[in-house]
């Protein structure tokens, strides 16, 4: 009997659980809850800016708002600038810093705040759209929609009362909505003095701090304590109308207009020192005008020659007589390196009689201190011929570009009916050699062949050197063969290549007197070379 009640009992169970399971199933399937409505279903089309921000905030602002235009362009310009741009902004962000610090440090009892490191991360801001406003002042006013999801290493270290603390930002988050605005707008590159930036709402900023190592965030409430602090101190200080300044140049002196030509003719140098370990030197001269934006001029090289003669003019535009100086450094030339200074001096411009040409003997410098012990070495002199001569009234000239782009004439002993011709080689980019890409510029001219210094491992080289060639007639039917070359000591199978070249017909350099243009190379992917050229005559 046991045994069939068992029996019994376990059927019975499994027959009353198989019931209940169909029964409640059933219930749930048809019994229907009173307190749940269906949603409302909408077409997106009849929502509000509100609710249509609160369902998409990631929108970009140049489709919530039609006043803004979309920047991709800009997006991919700050890509390629970031590396650069990292480091022009955490030195102004230092020199911004510095004079703030400085006030508060005797406030706080504080011995000194350095800043350990500063870099803003390989993560580039992004642009979400651009708003222009159009304005009859000498004004361009920008408004951005900038997020940035940034990995800064920002290590600030505080000393004070004998105990160093140290403080790193990271993991930086930035919403905002900045107002860029360049003024005034003058004729001198880069063609605004003064940049000024407002905030148009409060930002969102985040980010992540270590307080000696340790992780302050994780302090219950110092999260949200911090971040509201420094969302309130920073719309304090730049939520419009308040705003940041930053200067770029001087506007009174950007909008001087030219009063003046400066004559320099480079006489010769008389006994340099040895800097070849031959026992000779390859001697040439650097001149430049301090304010001046235009690249140093250079005369040619003298080889081998402690005593060189250049007798070589050039020209320069004067704005500002009273305070700008002539500078003048002697350079041994290296086929490989860097160029060996021999010796400086400058002219200051206040010191010239205008209209009176003056031959002056200068003593070479180590330096410009007058009380640097090194400057008593003598490391010989340099010649020169100066001429300031002011504008007359009829002379001014109206445009500012139209003086500074004058060509120089060419020097004393250049044949009649010729010239010299000036190759000046700036810069390359997106170069790539298929087996490695050390680039140098090789020159092909009439039989004469020239090249540049090599860089080594480098896709935008920039080299900035400049060749002459003197002429006996202008060359207007001929071309000039201009190819870089990978050269690499290293590699026994491939120990030269070529990364493009170019052949640049020069009768629109007789015909312009001067060109400076990008060209793509050919035989190249996307490698372009920079080159400017000039066709100086006596006349």
């Amino acid at each position: 009997m046991g045994v069939v009640s068992t029996v019994l009992s376990f059927f019975g169970f499994g027959f009353g659980a198989a019931v209940g399971l169909v029964i409640g199933y059933f219930l749930f399937i048809f019994r229907q809850p009173t307190d749940v409505k269906d949603p409302e279903i909408r077409p997106l089309v009849e929502k509000d800016l509100k609710s249509l921000q609160r369902l998409l905030p990631e929108i970009p602002v140049w489709v919530k708002n039609p006043d803004f235009d979309r920047v991709d362009w800009l997006n991919k310009f700050v890509e390629y600038m970031w590396p650069y741009l990292d480091k022009a902004i955490c030195k102004m962000a230092k020199k911004i810093a510095e004079p703030i610090i400085a006030e508060q440090k005797p406030k706080y009892k504080i011995d000194s705040i350095d800043f350990e490191t500063l870099t803003l991360g390989c993560l580039p801001p992004t642009f979400e759209g651009m708003k222009v406003y159009n304005t009859e002042e000498k004004e361009l006013i920008m408004e951005l929609g900038l997020k940035w999801a940034a990995n800064p290493n920002i290590l600030v270290a505080v000393k004070a009362f004998g105990l160093k603390a140290t403080v790193q930002v990271l993991d930086l988050q930035v919403f905002a909505l900045p107002r860029i605005t360049l003024k005034p707008l003058v004729p001198s590159f880069p063609c605004f003095a003064n940049i000024y930036v407002s905030l148009m709402q409060k930002p969102h900023v985040d980010f992540g701090a270590k307080l000696v190592g340790v992780d302050a965030m994780s302090i219950p409430g110092a999260y949200r304590l911090v971040q509201e602090l420094i969302k309130d101190q920073v719309a304090n200080m730049y939520l419009w109308p308040k705003r940041l300044e930053v200067q770029i140049m001087d506007p009174a002196k950007a909008m001087k207009k030219p009063v003046g030509i400066l004559h320099v003719k480079v006489v010769r140098a008389i006994k340099l020192k040895k800097k070849d370990l031959l026992g000779a030197s390859d001697p040439y001269v650097k001149v430049n005008l301090t304010e001046d934006k235009l690249p140093s001029k250079k005369t040619t090289v003298k080889y081998k020659n402690l005593n060189p003669e250049w007798d070589e003019e050039f020209t320069f535009v004067v704005k500002d007589p009273e305070g700008q100086v002539l500078e003048l450094t002697v350079y041994d030339w290296e086929q490989v390196g860097s160029h060996d200074k021999m010796g400086l001096n400058v002219i200051p411009l206040k010191d010239l009689t205008p209209e009176e040409p003056k031959t002056m003997t200068l003593d070479l410098l180590k330096t410009l201190n007058p009380d640097d012990s090194q400057n008593e070495k003598s490391r010989g002199q340099l010649v020169v011929e100066v001429n300031y001569k002011p504008f007359k009234d009829s002379e001014m000239p109206t445009n500012v570009e139209d003086a500074e782009g004058t060509v120089e004439k060419a020097p004393e002993g250049t044949p009649d009916g010729g010239g010299l011709l000036v190759i000046h080689i700036h810069e390359a980019q997106d170069l790539e050699g298929k087996n490695h890409t050390n680039p140098s510029v090789r020159l092909l001219f009439r039989g004469e062949e020239k090249k540049t210094k090599v860089l080594k491992k480098n896709r935008d080289p920039r080299w900035d050197q400049e060749f002459q060639f003197m002429l006996d007639e202008p060359p207007t039917n001929d071309r000039i063969h201009v190819e870089v070359i990978s050269i690499s000591k290293r590699s026994l199978l491939h120990p030269k290549e070529s990364l493009g070249y170019v052949d640049i017909y020069l009768s629109d350099v007789v015909n312009n007197k001067r060109i400076n243009e990008r060209y793509h190379l050919i035989d190249s992917k996307n490698g372009r070379i920079q080159i400017e050229m000039q066709w100086r005559t006596a006349s």
